[in-house]
């Protein structure tokens, strides 16, 4: 039985960067895993701080995802960091993923008219989503007239 009193000996040596490979620090990382799921306070918190991010990363994503940019990108990864304490989030991460390759094969598998008709759609989409919310918020007074927005 070791002595975990002991000081603890790097039986690992650290990766140089001529080493081919993973990096040699992944056990030292899984130490640390271990250290919260044996203290089973530090993994209360450490399942709440987790929630937290996470929740604040997926809430974040949904609100950007009719605006152009990462919004879908920022929804996985909430889910993501959720997925790593949560068997729900990693159940509904996995669904996700796997709609979304069937999407991604399912574009791929046709026409290149109907896929370059796909990508004008979206485009459009993403336009009027633009003009809706400009025209809901307010067009700043420092766009040129000749962009065809509300003013």
């Amino acid at each position: 039985m070791p002595d975990h009193d002991a000081p603890e000996r790097d039986v690992h040596p650290r990766r140089t960067d001529d080493d081919p490979g993973l990096p040699n620090d992944a056990p030292v990382k899984l130490k640390f895993r271990d250290r919260i799921e044996r203290n089973p306070a530090l993994k209360q918190a450490y399942r709440i701080v987790v929630g937290i991010v996470g929740f604040l990363v997926l809430v974040a994503g949904i609100i950007m995802v009719p605006f152009p940019g990462p919004g879908w990108l920022v929804v996985i990864a909430g889910l993501a960091i959720l997925a790593t304490e949560f068997a729900w989030a990693k159940r509904l991460l996995d669904f996700t993923k796997g709609k979304v390759m069937a999407w991604t094969h399912w574009v791929m598998r046709q026409r290149m008219w109907v896929r370059i008709l796909i990508g004008l759609l979206t485009a459009l989409f993403v336009y009027g989503v633009i003009v809706v919310v400009l025209h809901l918020i307010g067009v700043p007074g420092w766009t040129p007239n000749w962009i065809p927005l509300w003013h």
